[in-house]
């Protein structure tokens, strides 16, 4: 299966008799599946058909699917409600001579809510059934370009999170043969150390503090977490070469990648080793940033 991005965006245009509609659906990133419909009246049917559909089809991603509709020769008619208008005129004449102003104009008269209606012109049942059925085909395609245009995106995705694996592979093998890794390099930094603080007092027991130094050597070794780090590697390749809605499973991967890459870092006392350590740890960032992208 391949990979998909959650992000994308498809428009489709239809027409049905006298009306034309234009479908526009855009996907952002989401840690759920969400479809928020805005439908004309008249067109609410719609939404339970977008939703089965987007659903068997998406699993991540907050979708906007927006549909506007237009009906050709299609003028409104406006109509004076003269019950109104007349109810009007005998409030004006009643205060006319009680009240020192000009007599209401015609533009001020129409102005009055209720002494103009404006009347949305009857539509055929047929032609509006029709419609709808027209605009349900197009969501269904406009969803299909959607879902290629992630899938596009998604095989980019895969490209840069498996060039960044590999980064940390490299930086990995890097650590493993640190020279400061070594036995011999540790015993004689621990060595200095020692020296260095029985050269200042002779209250420290030498054998005691041999035994310390040989604790904290063993508490420094990362040979469990570079082995954890060679393990997640191997899960994030298999995980990308299957494909399909993975996102999750690898953000819970690029935690554990950034959790032991954050040990080796705070049991490091060599600076190449730590070096190392913070370049794995940028990498292990970015990888995570794209991951946020993947459905």
């Amino acid at each position: 299966m391949a990979l998909s991005s959650m992000t994308g965006f498809a428009r489709r245009h239809g027409a049905s008799g006298p009306y034309t509609f234009e479908w526009e659906l855009k996907s952002v990133n989401a840690k759920g599946f969400d479809l928020r419909v805005r439908l004309p009246q008249g067109f609410d049917e719609l939404e339970a058909h977008a939703k089965k559909r987007a659903g068997e089809l998406l699993s991540r991603g907050t979708v906007y699917a927006n549909l506007n509709v237009k009906r050709a020769n299609a003028a409104a008619t406006v109509r004076v409600n003269e019950d109104v208008l007349n109810a009007v005129l005998k409030a004006a004449a009643m205060i006319s001579g009680k009240v020192d102003a000009v007599a209401p104009s015609i533009d001020g008269l129409l102005a009055i809510k209720g002494v103009v209606e404006v009347a949305e012109p009857e539509g055929d049942e047929e032609e509006d059934k029709a419609v709808r059925v027209a605009a349900a085909e197009a969501f269904d395609k406009a969803l299909d370009e959607l879902v290629a245009m992630r899938k596009r995106e998604g095989i980019s995705l895969g490209q840069i999170l498996t060039q960044r694996i590999d980064e940390v592979e490299q930086l990995a093998k890097k650590a493993e043969i640190a020279p400061g890794r070594k036995p011999e390099a540790i015993k004689a930094r621990l060595a200095e150390q020692i020296a260095a603080l029985l050269d200042t007092t002779d209250r420290f027991d030498s054998d005691r503090l041999m035994q310390e130094a040989i604790l904290i050597a063993t508490k420094a070794d990362i040979r469990e977490e570079l082995d954890r780090i060679t393990s997640h590697i191997a899960q994030a390749r298999e995980l990308i070469g299957k494909g399909g809605p993975i996102g999750r499973k690898l953000d819970f991967l690029a935690q554990e990648f950034h959790r032991e890459v954050n040990t080796c870092c705070s049991k490091s006392n060599d600076i190449e080793l730590t070096n190392t350590g913070l370049a794995m740890k940028n990498v292990v960032e970015q990888f995570r940033e794209q991951v946020q992208n993947l459905e």
